[in-house]
């Protein structure tokens, strides 16, 4: 069987003031073609690490991770992936448009497929009418826009997407959930990690949970978390036990503790 992700028991260490910071200790996963996966875990989790081992970006200690069967270190192995970092950032003097261009040119993409691309992407993140703007005109949202444009410049098979709905508001990520249906629909791999657990549980094929660079969940969202339980009340007690997820939601005895004391809940 062919998997889009294969990873096989990473490792990555980090020096740091003489001593090592493992940030993956033995992660293995495997990501099917077509599916959408949600990546959590707690921030410092090694979410971005293995990600950025999957990109080339960073050598494994150990182990190893493969891109539709090519080691990810190879570049041919990122030919097929479209990529939104987390904190996305640009060349600003530049329009959005000629982001895009200059985009599909490192893809070696032909003139005319070029511009059909441009205008296809630019209705699919719905930013036409800023196209023509510079980019250091944009706001947050129209950045974090602009760049996944950019991403899928190359009609990727496999995107990459790092805390996607950062700097949006509620409409915009709506429509981050509508893309990646829409990208899975067309047979496309997405594998994103996301805080906003609301919107991975409603979108996603299945999860990975991510603790102190271990995977500590797997699986469908339906089979992991109980009838009744969201999936961020499972993340709690699986990452930090169950004292966090009781700090987390207030008793009724606290709410009308803070009633009285003229706090909001």
């Amino acid at each position: 069987m062919e998997f889009a992700i294969e990873i096989d028991n990473l490792n990555v260490r980090f020096p740091a003031r003489g001593s090592t910071v493992q940030a993956l200790d033995g992660l293995s996963l495997r990501v099917g073609l077509g599916e959408a996966v949600g990546f959590i875990g707690p921030n410092g989790a090694g979410k971005t690490t293995a990600i950025h081992v999957l990109l080339g970006f960073i050598e494994p200690s150990s182990g190893h991770a493969k891109i539709f069967g090519q080691d990810s270190r190879q570049s041919v192995a990122r030919e097929r992936i479209g990529y939104l970092p987390e904190h996305p950032d640009t060349y600003r003097f530049l329009t959005g448009r000629e982001l895009l261009r200059m985009a599909g040119k490192l893809f070696l993409m032909k003139e005319k497929n070029l511009r059909e691309r441009i205008d296809a992407v630019l209705r699919l993140v719905d930013i036409e009418q800023a196209a023509d703007r510079r980019i250091g005109t944009y706001s947050k949202g129209m950045l974090q826009r602009i760049c996944l444009a950019q991403a899928l410049i190359n009609n990727p098979d496999l995107v990459i997407l790092d805390e996607p709905t950062g700097g949006l508001d509620p409409l915009g990520r709506m429509d981050i959930r509508k893309l990646i249906a829409r990208l899975r629909d067309e047979g496309k791999t997405v594998f994103f990690s996301s805080h906003e657990l609301s919107e991975v549980e409603l979108v996603c094929d299945r999860v990975a949970m991510l603790a102190r660079g271990r995977l500590v969940a797997e699986g469908p969202v339906t089979d992991l978390v109980a009838p009744g339980e969201s999936l961020e009340r499972f993340f709690l007690r699986t990452v930090a036990g169950p004292q966090s997820e009781q700090r987390a939601t207030p008793t009724s005895r606290e709410m009308g503790n803070r009633k009285q004391k003229g706090h909001r809940p």
